[in-house]
């Protein structure tokens, strides 16, 4: 069992550090107060190779393994979530489920354009009566002709107004539950197709956009199902397995900033004549930090790698997902507590962690379902791989 990382790996990770530290940490107040990431940003994303990520060579991407992936959400997220988050919907939730279940033609018309950026892609799964409950989907499709009329509303889809491309889930028998939804790649200038954002104020991922999609009359051609008809439901399982370890992934990079954020205050803060950091009770916060993101970042790296092998892990990558948020949970609330009032505060930027990673809980499947689909996994026999 080697835990070295390659030298492509390191290669990957040292990219990725640079770009957050130098890039993405100048405006990453800016971004949150404006509410939007810049579109220099998701371009550089695209010229560095992250939007092309583990996407093949042949069809415009850089053929990074799974483990480099998990390292490049990770060290983007120690800076931002919000640029994680679009990265992680961008490649993990589009543009491998394009890889993993469209046709030849498909991938070659769609997948070089996303690969560099050059087109943004958003994942429309969720509805206002149909979230953890994917089967009670209202969105409707029906065939006429040689294509497919969308209608209904989607919501809470991030990347969706900037997005050029939707993957869009619909039903054409709601009484099929799980077995008449089917997948589409939608253009979103298509007549019909309306989007807005989300109402209020969200709590963190400031500079994610996060939109309410209204499907009326929406004509899709036949050639742009995804998969065969009534496959959506695993189309759209598949594709969040990609989202989870992508969470996963990014939810060890919150809780590594967390714990760098509180060993620097840990030094340089002095209280009753020495720095905090020599007090017990800070000790024992420092090094339960440490250990508990440590095992979550274990956790991702093997669900990655158990990917790089062709396994299905479904199991572990929800393990990974579900640890390494509560985790990093922990890790954020403490970090505030530790630095008093100075992490109330967005003078320090543990605050906004604390924020954000309240988001890493509930994306790509909530922790309460992660935990359903653990226990479900166990009491049918099945047990982590090793």
């Amino acid at each position: 069992m080697n835990f070295e990382l390659t030298e492509r790996q390191r290669h990957w990770r040292q990219l990725a550090r640079d770009f957050a530290q130098k890039e993405i940490a100048p405006v990453v107040k800016e971004m949150d107060e404006k509410g939007q990431i810049p579109g220099s940003l998701i371009r550089r994303m695209g010229e560095l190779g992250f939007a092309g990520g583990p996407l093949p060579q042949e069809y415009g991407g850089q053929g990074m393994d799974y483990v480099s992936m998990a390292l490049v959400y990770e060290e983007i997220s120690r800076v931002c979530s919000s640029v994680r988050g679009f990265l992680a919907v961008h490649v993990g939730l589009h543009s491998m489920c394009i890889l993993d279940w469209g046709t030849e033609e498909q991938k070659r018309h769609w997948l070089p354009r996303l690969a560099k950026a050059d087109l943004r892609g958003c994942y429309a799964l969720t509805e206002p009566n149909a979230g953890s409950d994917v089967a009670a989907m209202e969105s409707t499709c029906r065939k006429e002709g040689g294509a497919y009329i969308l209608n209904g509303t989607k919501h809470w889809i991030s990347n969706a107004m900037e997005a050029d491309v939707a993957l869009l889930f619909a039903t054409s028998d709601r009484s099929l539950r799980h077995k008449g939804i089917s997948a589409f790649i939608v253009e979103t200038n298509s007549p019909g197709f309306q989007r807005e954002l989300m109402p209020g104020k969200q709590l963190g991922h400031c500079a994610s956009d996060h939109a309410r999609i209204s499907l009326r009359e929406v004509c899709v051609p036949e050639s742009q199902r995804l998969g065969r008809e009534g496959e959506g439901f695993k189309v759209a399982m598949g594709a969040l397995d990609h989202g989870r370890l992508g969470v996963a992934a990014g939810a060890v990079g919150v809780g590594q900033a967390c714990l760098d954020c509180s060993l620097h205050f840990s030094n340089q803060r002095v209280q009753f004549g020495q720095a905090i950091g020599q007090f017990q009770m800070i000790q024992q916060v420092l090094a339960e930090m440490a250990t508990e993101i440590e095992a979550a970042r274990l956790l991702v790296y093997r669900a990655a790698a158990q990917k790089d092998q062709g396994k299905r892990n479904s199991l572990e990558t929800s393990m990974a997902k579900f640890f390494a948020t509560e985790a990093a949970t922990r890790a954020a609330n403490e970090a505030v507590l530790l630095h008093g009032s100075y992490g109330y505060s967005n003078e320090f930027p543990v605050e906004r962690y604390l924020r954000d990673i309240k988001g890493y809980q509930i994306y790509e499947g909530t922790n309460h379902i992660q935990r359903i689909i653990i226990a479900r996994a166990l009491l049918k026999g099945e047990a982590p791989q090793f």
